[in-house]
């Protein structure tokens, strides 16, 4: 399921805005957290690179690239964001939309810090108003 929403996302390092909207995507899967993608014109230029070589594809959303993320002291983040250039039909309001993991850098909804989902593989965003159980966490990986 794909939702618009018009609350405030921010991704951070420390005091450092990488990026911040009122126009973002929710991407709500089964047994996940949802995913959120942003603009890509809401990161600060120079944050996103190209993540070179790696890929991945999703069985709903298609194929998808990777981008490192690079934080204002030079040190980059291999592969922390992700989107899909050419989503499938359902998908395609996320074109030009990219998501980040939470379980590095700080990112927030409505000034909530938000938590990574459980697991380190996938990118769901954990807040209050989410109710779990979530895939990722230790034994889930069968549900």
């Amino acid at each position: 399921m794909l939702e618009r929403s018009t609350k405030r996302v921010e991704i951070r390092s420390g005091d450092v805005l990488l990026a911040g909207t009122g126009g973002a995507y929710r991407v709500l899967e089964t047994s996940h957290p949802p995913t959120w993608y942003l603009p890509a014109d809401s990161f600060a230029p120079g944050v996103l690179a190209p993540a070179g070589g790696r890929g991945s594809v999703c069985e709903w959303k298609g194929a998808a690239v990777y981008w490192d993320v690079v934080l204002p002291e030079g040190r980059v983040l291999p592969s922390e964001g992700w989107n899909y250039p050419r989503p499938t039909s359902a998908f395609v309001p996320i074109t030009g939309h990219v998501a980040v993991y939470a379980r590095t850098l700080e990112c927030f909804v409505d000034g909530e810090r938000v938590r990574p989902q459980p697991g380190g593989f996938y990118g769901g965003w954990v807040t209050d108003d989410v109710v779990g159980p979530y895939k990722g966490g230790s034994g889930s990986m069968g549900w």
